[in-house]
Formats: C-alpha cells, sequence, structure tokens
C-alpha cells in the first residue's frame, strides 16, 4: 500500500469505501439546502482539534462544485473524529479520511477537478488532495503551510484544486504540521503524527456573529 499524492497527496490509493446511494442522495440535498441558506460568499467553518482550532474560509465563486463536495462532509459530519494522517514541516498538514484507527472513512464519488480557477497554493490555503487522475478527489484535503505553486493548475495541466483559504488559526495549523512523525501503521503510510491529531468537529460558523 502506499500514502498519497503524485507527492502522495491522493485520496483513493488504497480503495476508499463509497456511501450507499440513499446517504448520497440525502448528502446532496443537505449540501444543496446549505447552499441556498448560507452567504456562500463568505462562507467559514471552524476545525476543532485537539491541538486548538483554526478556521477556513470557503471559495465557492471560484470552486463551487468542490465547496459543495467539501459541504457534504462537513454537513453529514463525518470529518468528526477524523486525522490528521500526513505532516511535512515546509510542505503541508493532510486530513479527512482516516479514523482515529487509521480507518478509511467512506466517501460520496469524486468531484470534478477545478484547479485551473486562477486560486494558488499559497501558504494557508486549503486544497483536495487526490490520486495521479486529476478528477479523483474526494473527501481528503491539504493545507499548505509554505508557497507551493507548482501544485497549481495551469491552462495546461490539471493540479490541486485549492478551495479554501486559513483564515484563522494558521500558528495551529503551524503546530500541527511540525510533529514528530512515524511510518505506519498502515504499510506505506508515512509522515503520520506520533501523537494522532484529530479533528473533533468541524462546524459552520455563522458570519452574523460578531
Amino acid at each position: 500500500m502506499t500514502s498519497y499524492l503524485v507527492f502522495n497527496l491522493g485520496t483513493t490509493s488504497f480503495g476508499e469505501p463509497t456511501m450507499n446511494l440513499s446517504i448520497l442522495r440525502k448528502g446532496l440535498i443537505t449540501a444543496a439546502v446549505a447552499l441556498l441558506s448560507l452567504n456562500v460568499s463568505a462562507e467559514t467553518v471552524r476545525f476543532i482539534t485537539n491541538q486548538g482550532n483554526f478556521e477556513m474560509q470557503l471559495k465557492p465563486e471560484a470552486a463551487p462544485k468542490t465547496v459543495a463536495n467539501f459541504l457534504r462532509y462537513v454537513e453529514d459530519g463525518s470529518y468528526k473524529g477524523t486525522l490528521f494522517h500526513r505532516t511535512i514541516p515546509g510542505f503541508m498538514a493532510q486530513g479527512g479520511g482516516y479514523s482515529i484507527n487509521y480507518e478509511q472513512v467512506a466517501t460520496y464519488k469524486p468531484v470534478e477537478n477545478e484547479s485551473k480557477n486562477g486560486l494558488s497554493n499559497t501558504r494557508g490555503s486549503v486544497a483536495m488532495a487526490r490520486t495521479n487522475d486529476p478528477h479523483s478527489a474526494t473527501r481528503q484535503f491539504f493545507i499548505n503551510v509554505i508557497d507551493n505553486g507548482y501544485l497549481d493548475g495551469s491552462p495546461n495541466k490539471f493540479g490541486y484544486t485549492v478551495f479554501a483559504e486559513i483564515s484563522a488559526g494558521m500558528d495551529v495549523v503551524d503546530k500541527i504540521v511540525n510533529k514528530p512523525t512515524k511510518s505506519g501503521p498502515i504499510p506505506g503510510m508515512r509522515n503520520v503524527p506520533m501523537e494522532k491529531v484529530i479533528i473533533e468537529d468541524v462546524v459552520l460558523v455563522d458570519q452574523a456573529q460578531p
């Protein structure tokens, strides 16, 4: 088994389980309602982790399909209890796809690649992880801790779709990415934090609140 990215920022190398049709339909309806009822031009989500909290501002105007896909997992609550399972100082922190027992979490169908949207993989930006297939992103994401412009899309190639940016708590992300790491426990996994970095919850932030 191997971990992710061309540089292993992929998500389906281990053969992720997929959700059944009824759950998929429920998720699509929930996401549609969420997008219609919220101020999507400035939507923010808060990540509550065992290392501290940070906030992520979504970019639906630039990556509408990717944001809608991400919100399905926020709304169904399945990011709760997952890990940042791969952290590399001077690169990125990747998470959202494994339970605290390193079991893969079920996914919806992959989302279309929107990396040619003009957003760049700069420090603090958030992008979708995927395999070599540009249209294979599902639920895993990564946070850039430096400028990684070589991951961007261009008119001639697909890159890694940026769909959000860290708007508060980047110091927490830096803390997470600098945790000591190990290999395993799944054969082929590397850069796994020795101390589990747990996403305890992901919640929508009410923009009307001060």
